[in-house]
């Protein structure tokens, strides 16, 4: 008796698909921002009851693969749109870090919706390309480098065909809302109210894939640049090598040197400071010829050489003179002493 009581109090399958567009149409057209509370606490409430009606349907087997779109009750036609609704209500959900999950969630969902209408032959339209088609399809245009200009039109003009039936289809439910909503209209007119709601959903659910790529797109592009700048700063992190020479021991590298035919011995520099007191540089007219160049270079050479000459004359003779002021005449010689 308690289970019966209990399944009584349940919602029942109307009442859960008229709460869920009830809600879903207050999220759209309400003036508050999507990520505050009220928006939310709607959004989490419709996912909830689509669920549970999700659910439901499975349960009662209500749409099955063996029976054309004319088998299927009129008012249970609705019910085919529980999948775009919670596509619908996955994009509202506010969450930077679940982002890319709820994009995929909708799509999933999104994509369920149109490959039922599809089954039913509800209206013609392409189905979008899955990730196996899509993997197939860069594989054969792999050498294609951009998209060709038929492409590009065919995608445009079926757009803009999107855009005109969309009109058509909003024109035409709005005609029928209010009999349909009263209870006044017949059988064929609620039928066709619903499928109108069908066709109007198929066209939103392509319009909301194409997003949902191009989102997905650029958050990954976002984070694989997240990654590449994050290695190139750990990179950077490391203490830089110092320059070192590959030698045996430093006796091995005396004698034959650091592995290359000699060190540089002056600076360049050096060099610019040496040539321009000979002239010897283009800037300052004719140079010298190589034997006054070179005669000029030896005398360079022997006076440095005497200036050092010079120098160590001048340091041995004070060294001397200091050895003669701390050690007095006769120091050391005491051979000939009594």
């Amino acid at each position: 008796m308690a289970a019966v009581e209990d399944e009584l109090l349940l919602p029942r399958l109307p009442e859960l698909f008229e709460t869920s567009k009830q809600l879903l149409d207050e999220v759209e057209i309400s003036t508050e921002p999507t990520g505050s509370r009220i928006i939310q606490d709607k959004v989490f409430k419709g996912l909830d009851l689509l669920k549970k009606a999700a659910e439901m349907l499975s349960q009662l087997e209500l749409f099955s693969q063996n029976e054309d779109l004319e088998e299927i009750a009129s008012t249970d036609l609705k019910y085919l749109m529980v999948p775009a609704f919670q596509g619908a209500f996955a994009l509202k959900q506010v969450n930077p870090s679940k982002r890319l999950d709820h994009l995929q969630w909708a799509r999933e969902h999104f994509l369920n919706y149109l490959t039922q209408c599809q089954y039913y032959h509800v209206a013609e339209f392409e189905l979008p390309k899955t990730k196996t088609n899509s993997a197939e399809n860069n594989t054969a245009n792999s050498s294609m480098a951009y998209p060709s200009i038929v492409a590009m039109a065919s995608h445009r003009q079926a757009k803009i065909e999107r855009y005109k039936q969309k009109k058509e289809v909003e024109h035409r439910l709005s005609a029928l809302k209010s009999a349909v909503e009263s209870g006044q209209a017949d059988d064929e007119h609620v039928r066709e109210y619903y499928l109108l709601h069908l066709r109007r959903w198929i066209g939103i659910s392509l319009e909301e894939i194409e997003s949902i790529d191009q989102e997905i797109k650029i958050l990954r592009e976002k984070d694989s640049a997240k990654e590449a700048s994050t290695s190139q700063s750990s990179r950077q992190d490391r203490p830089p090598m110092k320059p070192f020479v590959l030698t045996r021991n430093m006796a091995q590298a005396k004698v034959f040197g650091a592995g290359y035919p000699s060190l540089a011995s002056m600076t360049v520099n050096d060099w610019y400071e040496r040539h321009r007191k000979f002239g010897a540089l283009p800037d300052q007219g004719i140079a010298k010829t190589t034997s006054e160049f070179k005669r000029a270079a030896q005398q360079q050479e022997d006076q440095e050489h005497e200036e050092e000459e010079d120098d160590q004359a001048v340091r041995k003779a004070r060294e001397w003179d200091d050895w003669k002021d701390t050690h007095p005449r006769g120091y050391g010689n005491r051979q000939n002493m009594g």
